[in-house]
């Protein structure tokens, strides 16, 4: 009987496992992917920053090949983005709603099918999906978020997985994982067989631990700041961000100053970074405006100088190709899990669909087939990442993944034929950690649609509902709210019903949490009754948040429960 359990055993996984023939010109290929890297953040992009934080290695890639500037996460946070970039599915499919999300073993669709196509594959940096990577060949992975200093690594081993590790002691974790990079295509991969490596670096993830030698970078530079830091129109946002009468202003976003009384970096960054700060700081010897300019320049200084880490070992990385013959073999990919907002709106963190925090950098290099210099338009969602990385494998994309290849646009300077013209959104956690409402939408290349439902997958602590409508030419910073203008009516609905549309096509029926499924419902007309429904909800989510405070409750478990 043993022996035909290992029989069969032995017929699957080589039917799971089958490689197909390797084809001598495919190339190998590299995937990078930092956390929280919001695009504005590398000089390429040209945002405020280029100019006092250039990222040369970073740029060297999309001069060498191509900038996207409309590449856009399905839901702006780790472990769900890293599900859709694995899996080439969205969120409501691959079952990755949250933090909580994991991808199991004989789901890892990616490495599974680059071994199948015959890539020798690893993982090593950076993995937040819970589950074993044991789909491939190698892998060497933070545990959860992982430490920036002196970083422990699971391995795989004797033990059971978790337990199998190795510590670098005295090292930053860009430095720990660049290196480990290096030894396995140095010394520990099949240089018989191309390789497909996912390097994913735990910088810049908050709280911004940079590498010492980093401390004096940017000391004496006082950091551009944007201009919705302090001015916000009186037309940004809606009842569901602002609440009635402006009175959830403090409550809901995260903020760089003082206005969150919850959680800010202006209560949080002195404990943590106290050299950012004046000496003896105490906030009550200081104006609100002054305070804020401290909380952020520590923000943004803590951040940049994690981003430089990730530019001089990329720099590290290249060398090495460049040293071996293998640089333009080798299709390589940087990326982040999602963006960043850097002070915009006066938010920290991610999560939202604001522009900032949805936008994902994508620079890619491959000099035989892409042309250097290319910049692209066209709106891409994470999902659309595997099928890309496969088709350049001359790999098979099975028929469960939803994205779709764009290889031929990255060598042709064409849109493919019926490319999709709208990005989908959706945030699920609910006012968990960041204060942010849970909330879907559509992005176009001229509008932003979102629709905040305000409720957890159970239907409970509810906040207002709200929708919120943006002009992407006329308005790129997201300021004026333009839903409530008559003269929008008829773009308000052909948006609603292309929303509607596109939920259907993507399988997001609402079947996967059905109570919350009844909230989006309820207010979808957003008629004056709904309206005044919201009135009320954000009053009484007012006197609930007061109470918790009251209560020092700052870390409600808000996404699960009634």
């Amino acid at each position: 009987m043993k022996s035909t359990v290992v029989l069969l055993f032995s017929l699957f996984a080589a039917a799971f496992f089958s490689v197909r023939p390797v084809r001598a010109d495919r190339p190998n290929i590299l995937y990078i992917m930092s956390d929280d890297h919001a695009a504005h953040a590398i000089s390429a992009y040209g945002g405020r920053l280029a100019s006092i934080a250039p990222t040369p290695n970073l740029d060297r890639l999309a001069n060498e090949g191509a900038l996207l500037t409309n590449v856009f996460c399905t839901n702006s946070i780790c472990s769900p983005s890293r599900a859709c970039v694995l899996t080439g599915q969205y969120n409501h499919i691959n079952g990755s709603f949250d933090l909580s999300g994991r991808v199991d073993p004989g789901k890892q669709m990616l490495a599974i099918e680059m071994r199948r196509a015959g890539y020798q594959t690893a993982m090593i940096g950076k993995w937040h999906l819970k589950a074993e990577p044991a789909d491939f060949d190698h892998y060497c992975v933070l545990p959860g978020q992982g430490r920036y200093h002196d970083p422990i690594f699971r391995v795989r081993g004797d033990k059971p997985w978790g337990k199998n590790t190795i510590e670098f002691k005295g090292k930053h974790v860009t430095d720990a994982i660049t290196d480990l990079t290096l030894e396995w295509l140095q010394a520990g991969r099949d240089q018989n067989k191309p390789f497909f490596l996912m390097h994913h670096y735990k910088a810049p993830h908050d709280y911004f631990d940079n590498a010492p030698r980093y401390e004096s970078y940017l000391a004496d530079v006082d950091i551009p700041e944007p201009e919705t830091l302090w001015n916000r129109d009186p037309k940004f946002g809606s009842l569901a961000t602002r609440g009635a009468d402006d009175e959830l202003l403090p409550h809901v976003g995260t903020s760089i100053g003082n206005r969150n009384p919850r959680r800010s970096y202006l209560r949080d960054l002195p404990n943590l970074y106290p050299d950012e700060f004046p000496k003896n700081y105490d906030p009550a010897d200081y104006s609100d405006e002054q305070n804020t300019r401290f909380a952020y320049n520590a923000y943004l200084k803590k951040f940049l100088r994690c981003v430089k880490g990730i530019d001089d070992n990329l720099g590290r990385i290249l060398e090495y190709l460049e040293s071996t013959g293998q640089l333009d073999n080798t299709l390589i990919v940087y990326t982040a899990d999602q963006g960043f907002m850097l002070g915009e709106h006066d938010y920290q963190d991610k999560r939202w669909m604001y522009e900032e925090s949805q936008r994902m950098p994508f620079l890619v290099r491959y000099p035989k087939s892409i042309e250097a210099g290319g910049r692209f338009d066209t709106i891409i969602e994470n999902v659309d990442f595997a099928p890309t990385l496969l088709d350049f494998a001359s790999a098979e994309i099975p028929n469960t993944v939803q994205g779709r290849s764009f290889r031929s646009l990255l060598e042709t300077g064409d849109e493919p034929d019926a490319w999709k013209q709208a990005a989908y959104y959706r945030y699920w956690m609910h006012m968990a950690h960041h204060d942010n409402p849970a909330h879907l939408g559509l992005r176009t290349k001229t509008h932003k649609l979102i629709y905040f439902y305000g409720c957890n997958y159970d239907g409970g602590y509810q906040t207002p509902p709200g929708w919120e409508l943006y002009d992407l030419v006329n308005d790129p910073h997201e300021t004026k709210n333009l839903i409530d203008d008559p003269g929008n009516a008829e773009l308000v609905l052909r948006l609603k019903q292309q929303l509607a549309e596109m939920r259907r096509q993507i399988g997001d029926d609402g079947s996967h949490h059905p109570k919350s499924e009844a909230i989006v419902q309820e207010f979808w007309d957003f008629d004056e009754e709904d309206r005044e429904k919201a009135v009320q909800l954000s009053r009484r989510y007012l006197q609930q948040r007061l109470q918790e405070l009251d209560k020092d409750q700052r870390s409600p478990r808000t996404w699960t429960g009634k």
